[in-house]
């Protein structure tokens, strides 16, 4: 699926940072909820993840409000699975801990997912991936789907003890991909494709876009389902910056190299890049080991 002047096949998504008010009410969410480990807390600033691997970064900001509805900004933040069972063992943390929070699941085809919604009102999906053999593609397009899929019976095929108390949250999870709410689906394929180097895996009637590295099915996505026509984001809570990880110094310097040739300002510190998507959301691109 890789295009010759995309991004590097093994491009991953880093970690997601979300400028929230509440510090501690939002630790206690994906720690005592979501089930992810407190990595690190340095000043107003709390790293969430699991096995090592940061995945949630929490910004403490409360000079900041709530965003406007339909803005732009995030639309949720996919935390992936390694197993079902990993799956299962955070699904019923939220069950148990927070039901209110669950606003619904689906069978993807390629994926068996569940939303739900933190405290500040950030979507989450908790995902699993089926083996890409299983995936199914069509002239380039991942076949996709949105089947019931019922949350009471995954839990009782999926959960065991294995994953009881503190052993679930040392199964690894990493981002699995970042869906964001855009303001229309032209300007989000051309820069995220065009200008970034993504390819398009998907698109939904015009209302969504799906895109990644590497033949998955989505590193990142794009909706106008609650933001169509938005414009660029005034500072609020919620998403702060989207983290990509590219392989090598060679991709980083590739990616830096095509956003200057399509005209998109670039902060390079020589170790990472900075730069922001048209509704002004952050993004920042480094390689494995560079922060």
């Amino acid at each position: 699926m890789n295009t010759s002047n995309g991004l590097a096949p093994a491009t991953a998504m880093g970690p997601v940072t979300l400028d929230v008010g509440d510090l501690d009410g939002m630790t206690g969410f994906y720690r005592d909820v979501i089930t992810l480990q407190v990595l690190g807390a340095e000043g107003d600033s709390v790293t969430l993840g699991r096995a090592a691997r940061p995945i949630v970064v929490l910004r403490h900001s409360p000079h900041l409000r709530a965003a406007a509805p339909q803005s732009a900004g995030l639309f949720h933040t996919a935390i992936v699975f390694e197993t079902q069972a990993a799956l299962a063992a955070a699904l019923y943390s939220v069950a148990s801990r927070a039901p209110q929070t669950f606003t619904g699941s689906a069978d993807h085809l390629v994926s068996q997912a569940f939303y739900l919604t933190d405290p500040e009102s950030n979507g989450v999906e908790l995902y699993w991936d089926r083996a890409r053999t299983e995936w199914s593609w069509t002239h380039g397009r991942v076949e996709m789907a949105t089947l019931s899929l019922d949350p009471n019976a995954f839990l009782a095929e999926h959960l065991t003890a294995d994953y009881s108390g503190d052993a679930r949250r040392a199964a690894p999870a990493s981002i699995g991909h970042v869906h964001l709410s855009v303001g229309d689906v032209t300007t989000a394929r051309e820069f995220y494709v065009t200008r970034l180097g993504f390819d398009e895996t998907l698109d939904y009637g015009g209302q969504a876009l799906f895109v990644s590295a590497g033949g998955y099915h989505h590193h990142m996505a794009m909706n106008v389902w609650n933001s169509r026509g938005a414009g660029p984001r005034m500072p609020a809570l919620g998403l702060g910056r989207i983290d990509l990880v590219l392989p090598d110094a060679d991709a980083l310097g590739s990616l830096g190299e095509r956003l200057r040739h399509h005209g998109t300002p670039v902060r390079d510190d020589g170790r990472t890049l900075e730069f922001d998507d048209p509704w002004a959301n952050l993004l920042h691109a480094t390689v494995p080991g560079r922060g």
